[in-house]
C-alpha cells in the first residue's frame, strides 16, 4: 500500500505514498538563493525513495522572511537555483514541490528591514517578540500576488507543485485564528471572513499555474503551540472550502498522528478530515510516524500519503526499507552519525536547538 502510486487531481503521479515533509534547516544563502547543502539534503532523500519531496519553507516576499538561511522564491534571481533543485529531484523519480511561506508576525525586521505585520495587532510576553502592525488592504492583496507569482516561478523552474504553509502559526494561520485575527472587515470576523485570505491565495495560485501543476496546503487543525485558537470544526470547514477552491491535497499537520482530537477525545482527526474532502482530494498526514505500522494505521484511517520529518533525518531510505517489523533508526544520533546520513554542519547546528535529536 505504501508503495502504490497516487495520481493527484492535477494528474501528477506520486510514485509512492511516502513524502519528505518540509523542514527548516537554514541551508540556503543569506540572500535566499539555493545553497548546495540544501540541494544535497533534498537530493539524498529523493535517492532514498521518498515519492514526494517538499522543500523547506520558502519565503514569497522579503517581509515574510523568518530565519537565517531561508530559501527564497520571491524574485526571478532565484530561478537558476530553483531549476537546478527541481531537475535533481525529478532525475531520481521523485515529485518536487516547494512549500510557499510568509511568516507574518513570525518574520523578523532583522532580516527584512521592515516592521512585521499580521492580521491584527497583539502582544506576546516571549523573547524577541516583535509587535505586529495591522495589515492594510494593500498588504493583503500584495501578499496574495506574491504567493501567486512565487508559484508561477516554481512551475517555470520545473517543480510539479507547491504546498501553501497554512500551519504552525505563520501568516495564513494568523488570519485563520480568532485569537490573532480580530479584524471586523471582510478579512476577519466569522470563520468565512478569517478563511478568506487562505482561499484567495489558493484561487490566485491555481489561476496563475497550469492545470497540470499541483497546489495543496498544510493546515493545523486545533489550538496548540503557535497555532493559537484554532477550532477543529472550523478547520474542517476551511479544508472543505479550500478543496472547492481547487486544492489538490490537504496536508494535516498533527504533531502526533496517533492522538485523538482535543475537542472530541473519542474521535480521531484523520477520518474527520477525510470525510470533509472530496474523494479526489488527497490527504497527507504528518505527525510522529516512525514505523511501517504507524504509516499503515494512518492510511487505514484515511490518509493517502504519510509525510515524514524528524523520522527522515536518520532514515534516508525509509521508503525503500519500510515493511512489517521494520526497525527504523531513532534519535538522538551523534554528529558523526548524522553527517553520515546527509546532515550538513548548518543543519546540525539547527537540530541542536531541539531536545533528543543530537547526542553530544
Amino acid at each position: 500500500m505504501l508503495q502504490d502510486p497516487l495520481t493527484l487531481r492535477s494528474g501528477v503521479v506520486l510514485p509512492n505514498r511516502v513524502a519528505l515533509a518540509a523542514m527548516t534547516n537554514g541551508q540556503s544563502q543569506a540572500d535566499g538563493l539555493l545553497g548546495d547543502d540544501e540541494l544535497n539534503w533534498l537530493e539524498s532523500r529523493a535517492i532514498g525513495g521518498y515519492g514526494l519531496i517538499a522543500t523547506c519553507a520558502a519565503y514569497v516576499a522579503r517581509d515574510g522572511k523568518a530565519w537565517d538561511g531561508e530559501l527564497g522564491v520571491d524574485r526571478d534571481e532565484c530561478l537558476p537555483g530553483l531549476t537546478r533543485l527541481a531537475t535533481v529531484i525529478r532525475k531520481h523519480g521523485s515529485v518536487g514541490m516547494v512549500q510557499l511561506f510568509h511568516g507574518g508576525v513570525r518574520a523578523t525586521q532583522r532580516l527584512s528591514g521592515e516592521p512585521v505585520w499580521s492580521a491584527s495587532m497583539w502582544q506576546e510576553d516571549t523573547k524577541d517578540f516583535e509587535t505586529p502592525r495591522v495589515a492594510t488592504e494593500a498588504d493583503i492583496l500584495r501578499t496574495i500576488e506574491s504567493f501567486a507569482a512565487a508559484a508561477e516561478r516554481c512551475e517555470k523552474a520545473g517543480f510539479q507543485g507547491v504546498e501553501l504553509h497554512g500551519a504552525h502559526g505563520y501568516l495564513i494561520t494568523q488570519f485563520l485564528s480568532p485569537v490573532t485575527n480580530t479584524r471586523t472587515d471582510d478579512w476577519g470576523g466569522d470563520n468565512a471572513g478569517r478563511a478568506r485570505f487562505a482561499r484567495e491565495i489558493m484561487r490566485a495560485v491555481k489561476k496563475r499555474t497550469s492545470t497540470k501543476f499541483s497546489v495543496g496546503i498544510r493546515l493545523s487543525l486545533e489550538h496548540g503551540g503557535h497555532a493559537k485558537g484554532l477550532d477543529l470544526d472550523e478547520s474542517l470547514q476551511v479544508a472543505s472550502w479550500l478543496a472547492e477552491d481547487g486544492a489538490d491535497f490537504i496536508h494535516a499537520s498533527l504533531w502526533r498522528a496517533e492522538n485523538m482530537t482535543r475537542k472530541r477525545p473519542t474521535e480521531h482527526p484523520i477520518p474527520l478530515v477525510r470525510a470533509a474532502l472530496p474523494k479526489d482530494v488527497a490527504l497527507i498526514v504528518a505527525g510522529n510516524i516512525w514505523t511501517y505500522e504507524d504509516a499503515q494505521l494512518a492510511m487505514e484511517r484515511g490518509a493517502d500519503v504519510v509525510a515524514l520529518a524528524r523520522p527522515a533525518i536518520p532514515n534516508p531510505e525509509w521508503p525503500k526499507l519500510a515493511k512489517p517489523g521494520f526497525k527504523p533508526n531513532t534519535l538522538p544520533k551523534t554528529p558523526a552519525e548524522l553527517a553520515a546520513v546527509g546532515i550538513s554542519p548548518t543543519f546540525l547546528g539547527y537540530l541542536r536547538s531541539f531536545k533528543n535529536v543530537v547526542a553530544e
